[in-house]
């Protein structure tokens, strides 16, 4: 069985992520698996990663969109991965026994299948890497509170949470930046070239003449 440990990703700074985003504290690694492509939920490979404790998502180099129900977070990076967040109340936190993660991203025509994950009831992040640039994803979180077979054969399975996202190219977000910059500087200069005709016009263009004194006669 190979394992795999992922480390939290690059931009994770030191202030704590909000109450309930996190797992407990006797859960350091999160199993999950990689699931192959067909109807069947089995297979794959087991892996672990270690959960990204202490994220916090600072703009204008990362962009935080929610589900409707506000319990699942995506957290789109400009590296072109997007750390996913969910949370659960407590009494449903007690009976979830795993998470389907299924992505699906929209083309010109159709929508595509992208990763299906199968993660353990103790993961509250999971790691997207190297998504494609200008590409609609669309990522749900189903919880899974019977065995997987059972899971799968109910009637009512356990509603699921979606967030959909696009992953601006790089390059755009660093011409953005570029062009913020210069437009900046361009303002500054424009304002001192207003201030430096508005001296000239004032002071040169209309100069002040003094009238000659009178010199008083004997």
């Amino acid at each position: 069985m190979l394992l795999a440990v992922c480390a939290p990703p690059p931009g994770a700074a030191a202030a704590p992520t909000p109450p309930g985003w996190e797992p407990t504290a006797d859960a350091p690694w999160c199993p999950y698996k990689v699931l192959p492509e067909g109807p069947e939920m089995g297979g794959g490979r087991l892996c672990f990663r270690s959960p990204a404790r202490g994220f916090h998502c600072q703009a204008p180099g990362c962009v935080t969109l929610a589900s409707a129900g506000d319990s699942l977070r995506a957290h789109v990076l400009r590296n072109r991965s997007v750390l996913l967040q969910w949370r659960l109340a407590p009494a449903e936190a007690r009976r979830v026994r795993a998470f389907a993660l299924n992505c699906s991203w929209r083309g010109t025509y159709t929508r595509f299948p992208c990763d299906r994950v199968l993660l353990g009831a103790s993961c509250r992040d999971y790691l997207l890497p190297d998504v494609h640039d200008s590409v609609r994803y669309r990522l749900c979180l189903q919880p899974l509170s019977l065995p997987l077979r059972a899971e799968l054969a109910a009637a009512a399975p356990e509603p699921a949470e979606c967030v959909e996202f696009t992953a601006e190219p790089a390059a755009m977000q660093e011409i953005v930046v570029a062009m913020t910059a210069v437009g900046g500087s361009i303002c500054v200069m424009l304002v001192v070239i207003c201030l430096l005709v508005a001296y000239i016009t004032e002071n040169l263009m209309h100069p002040t003449f003094r009238r000659p004194s009178l010199r008083r006669q004997a």
